[in-house]
Formats: structure tokens, sequence, C-alpha cells
């Protein structure tokens, strides 16, 4: 039996957790909140006191973690993965960070005294529901055959899995998706506020909009909550804004204009500072209606879902 360690047990990586479990590895799982690491436990896996706890034996350590410098503390720190892990062991980072970041760890595995640690960048698209539903979008950087290695891993949490590129090159595609999620979601909003002043009936818009070219995914999954106004995160608009500003960097680096991100991620920041951090970024909505003089009454007392976490 595979055992996996798995660091990083919150909106995504418990589920995709709880599914390798289902699937018949042994995972060891850790969370700086014990709770998280219960129902780990409590559906069939393990538990972990310490990232070295999780780490030790495991044939691949998996992190899924909020941002570029908690996957370092985490890889790199005295006590982290690569000073615990097993020469020759598949580290795979699930978390969304910032390429040249998944690049230097690549090289710090390579490199490590004692045998080298094969890595992985492998961010995901999809939401708390792809990760529960185990139909997650994977876009991997990495050799090739490391790669090979963990696609029995990748099958299990991914419906689409696809290998981009050399290190790195996963975390520069998951940034690509951000761009693009972050400026349909905005067109999204601008669109039904738009319909919604000329007094159309918004339900039958989003219809027949979906059926035409102006369909994707994110009208047809995003939609009916920002019709319902219900914004209770499966993705908080604080990890989106993290996420274009990721996207600025790496656009920068390459000389890469980027002004539709740019934009939507000024609108992004509008929201966190009007205390919005926290809901799902579909509450790109309450700021377009903001600045149509549109909001809503409810929106000022928080709009359903402004507490959720």
């Amino acid at each position: 039996m595979t055992t996996i360690g798995f660091i990083g047990l919150g909106v995504m990586g418990a589920p995709m957790a709880a599914n390798l479990v289902a699937a018949g590895y042994d995972v060891v799982g850790f969370n700086r909140s014990p709770a998280k690491v219960e129902a780990l436990v409590a559906a069939g896996g393990r538990g972990a006191g310490s990232v070295a706890e999780a780490v030790v034996g495991a044939d691949v350590v998996i992190t899924v973690l909020p941002d570029s410098p908690d996957v370092e503390e985490v890889v790199l720190g005295d006590d982290g993965v690569l000073a615990n892990a097993e020469p020759g062991a598949l580290l795979i980072d699930m978390s969304t960070i910032r390429p040249d970041v998944a690049r230097r760890l690549a090289e710090a595995g390579a490199e490590r005294d004692g045998g080298g640690v094969r890595v992985l960048d492998a961010p995901v698209s999809g939401g708390e529901q792809g990760a529960i539903d185990g139909v997650l979008s994977v876009m991997v950087g990495g050799e090739a055959a490391d790669f090979d290695a963990a696609r029995p891993v990748f099958d299990v949490v991914g419906g689409t899995v696809v290998h981009v590129g050399p290190a790195g090159a996963g975390q520069t595609v998951k940034a690509a998706n951000q761009l693009i999620v972050a400026g349909t979601l905005e067109l999204v909003s601008e669109s039904l506020v738009f319909l919604d002043a000329h007094g159309v009936d918004l339900e039958s818009a989003v219809r027949v909009l979906s059926g035409g070219l102006a369909g994707s995914a994110v009208l047809e999954k995003k939609a009916p909550g920002m019709l319902a106004r219900d914004f209770t995160p499966g993705f908080r608009v604080d990890l989106h804004h993290k996420d274009l500003g990721i996207a600025a960097a790496a656009a920068r680096e390459a000389g890469v204009a980027t002004p539709v991100g740019a934009l939507v991620a000024s609108l992004l920041g509008s929201l966190r500072a009007q205390g919005h951090g926290s809901l799902d970024h579909t509450a790109l909505l309450l700021q377009t209606e903001l600045l149509s003089g549109r909001r809503r009454p409810e929106a000022e007392g928080g709009s359903k879902g402004e507490k959720a976490d």
C-alpha cells in the first residue's frame, strides 16, 4: 500500500485526502487545526501531530497550502518535508504559488543531501465541489517520468490531468487559469447588472446565454449562486486576489501586459477593503453593483455567506 503524507486539510485538501483514503491509499494527514486531522481519521486516514510525522516513511507527500511562504516554510523548514522525506520520495505541491518558488523547490529537492526528492508542482482548478467529486483539473509541472509515477494519485483527485512542462509550468498555467476565471466573472457580473437595469428576467437570460457562444463553465457553475445572492465561499475573494498577484508578478517577469487582470485585481482589492474578503469571488457582482449605484440594501449588512470560511 502506498503511504501518502498529506499536509493541509483545508477546503480543498480535506476532500482530496478523503478521496485518496477511499481509493485505498494509506493517508497520514497533518493540519494546524486538529479538528481537520480528526475528520480525516474518522474517514479512515491516520493523523499526524507534525509535518515530520506525516512525512517520515511516506512514498508520496502532498501539500495543499494557502500561499508561497506557507509552502516554503513547510517544505524547506528545519523540520519540514525535505528534512524528513525518504530518498526518492515524490513531493507533489498542489497549492497555488509563484512559478519561481515552484522551480526553486524542485531544485532544492533534487539537490538535497542524502538523496534527492522528486518534486512536482500540480495546482488544481475546480473549486470545493470539484475536490469533493474528485474531478479537479490538475496542471502538472516537472519531469515527465515523475508525472507518470504520480499519475495513479492524480487520477483519484482529478478528472483532467495534464503534464504541461518542466518545473514551474503547472503554476504558470494555473496563473493563466485564474486570469481567465477572474475576467469572466467580472463580465458575468457586469452582464447581470446590465440586464437587471433593463428589467430582463435574469434566470431566462442566463439560460439562453449559456447555450450560445457566451456560455462557459464559469457562467454555468457560478451564475446560479449570483442570482440567489449566495456568496458562501467555494473560492474566497482573498485567495483570488492573491492569485492575481501571482499572475501579475509572473507577467511582469516575462514582460507581458495583463490589463484586464490588473483591473479585476483592483476590484477584488476594493471588495477586501470593504470587508468582503471571506466571500466567494462571485461577490464581484456586489462591486459592480456599487460602481453602478445599484447596490442592494442587504449587501450593506452582509450578503449571505459573509461569515463563512
